[in-house]
Order: C-alpha cells, then structure tokens, then sequence
C-alpha cells in the first residue's frame, strides 16, 4: 500500500470533526491538570522542606511512589483498581447542559497525581536557588513561614522555575495520549479509531504527530514570551529579544551557560530519574 498523499493533506488541512473535539480535550485535560499538579507540586515542595519528619517523610513517600510506578499503571488503578477495590467509582458529573464524564475526571486525577512529584522537586529546587539571606532576613523582621514564603521566597522562584515548569507542560500534552487506554477521546484514541476505519494507519498517525508538534512549539512561543515579560517585569535585563529566547528553548543546550537560569531539560531529567 503506497502512501496517500492526497488523503494525508486533506486531514492535515481540513480535519474532521472528531479530531478537532479530540484536540480541545487533549488542550484542556492537559490545562487543568497543570493547573492542579502545580498546586498540588507546592504543597508536596512544602513538605518536602518542613522540620517536622514526619510531614518530610509523607512528602518523600509520596514522590518515592509516583516517580517509582508507570503513569499507565497509575492510571488503571485510579480508574479502575479503585472501583474494583469498592474504594471509590468515577461517575459522570452533570451541570446543566455541561457533562464531565467519569473517564475525563480519572484522566485529570492521575495526571494530577502523576506530574506534582516532578514539579515538587522543581519547585524545591527553586525555592532553594533563594539567597538564605532572604530567608534570614525575614526571620529577622518576625515574618511567618507561610508569609515568607508566599510573598518573599515564591516570587524570586519564579523565575527559575519557570522553564522546567514550561517542560512538564510540554510533557503533559504529549502524555495525555496513554488515556486512550481508559476510553478518553482525546487526540490518540480518535486518530486510533479513524485509521482502523479507513485502513490508513500512517498517514492518520503522522497527521497525529504533527498536531501533537504543533501544540508543543505553540507553547513553547508562549513560554518564551512569559519569560521575556517576567524578565521586564523582575528587572531582568536579558539583553534577548523574543525570538532568541524561543530559538533557546527549542535548543536547550544552550541555556546551561547562562547565570541563575535552570535548563528545563537538566532539571526535568534530574526530577524524573532521582530515586
């Protein structure tokens, strides 16, 4: 069977229905589930830190675990193991005319779960690029903890945080495909369906691909232009326009030579290989 051509760029270009649904579910999966495995991230980061062992030993637990297992794995469990165990049943949840089926809350829950233990070592390795001074300084003036925190230390974080954090997203989009396992029609499950339709596995595949390319370098435009505006914003001068920056987030390597700036590749490696 030769390559069809015509069948590729017609659903390149102009594709159906389905795929367009699949695509904006993949996008908000992936965008409330970032939202959620930030926060959750924080917290974890938080405990990893505190004085008390035992709330340090829950947060290393918790990460000693989720880095440990296949998303896969955690994704039958959340949805099926826990149903099957009589723990808990996702069930579809209706508001109107708006439904959010069972399959999609499993979906955000373990991706949730799943990516807050590498954005908990993200953000601890943030809040510990943190001049002690800062913190010393507060102590100094009897500001509390979480007030330190919150408006002192987070805030200068930020910024090294910010490109391992663009990463895990970039990451995430791409992950959302393993939820076809569980029925969720996102992006992969809908390209899967048509190809066995239409027995053209490649070109519906390539055409997954390259949407799949499309959304990561779209954000990588908009991770290069938050930069830029948190720069200005921070007083940062980077003496880099837009353009350079997104050339530096699409080739990495380059970034390991510029001072108090995290590389989002070295960082997400070292988050998702530590034991």
């Amino acid at each position: 069977m030769t390559f069809d051509w015509p069948f590729f760029w017609t659903n390149l270009l102009t594709p159906n229905a389905d795929f367009i649904e699949g695509l904006w579910v993949t996008i908000g999966i992936s965008v409330v589930a970032m939202v959620l495995s930030l926060l959750l991230g924080v917290l974890i980061a938080l405990l990893l830190r505190s004085r008390n062992i035992v709330l340090r030993t829950i947060g290393n637990i918790y990460i000693w675990v989720i880095r440990g297992t296949p998303l896969l794995v955690q994704l039958v469990i959340v949805y099926s193991g826990l149903a099957a165990a009589g723990i808990y049943r996702f069930n579809d949840i209706t508001a109107g005319a708006f439904t959010i089926q069972a399959v999609i809350q499993a979906a955000i829950v373990t991706l949730t779960i799943h990516e807050a233990a590498y954005i908990a070592e993200i953000v601890r390795s943030g809040i510990s690029s943190v001049d002690t001074g800062q913190f010393e300084a507060s102590e100094v003036l009897a500001l509390k903890p979480h007030h330190t925190m919150l408006t002192i230390v987070l805030p200068q974080a930020v910024r090294t945080m910010i490109p391992p954090l663009g990463n895990i997203f970039n990451q995430l989009m791409k992950e959302t495909s393993v939820l076809s396992i569980i029925g969720v029609s996102e992006m992969f499950l809908v390209a899967q369906g048509f190809s066995a339709a239409t027995f053209r596995t490649f070109e519906i595949f390539l055409v997954a691909a390259l949407y799949y390319l499309v959304l990561t370098t779209v954000w990588t435009l908009i991770q290069g232009l938050i930069e830029n505006r948190l720069d200005k914003y921070m007083g940062i001068d980077s003496q880099q326009g837009v353009l350079s920056r997104i050339v530096e987030l699409l080739v990495p390597s380059r970034r390991a030579n510029r001072p108090g700036v995290i590389s989002p590749i070295s960082v997400n490696d070292q988050a998702r290989t530590a034991v």
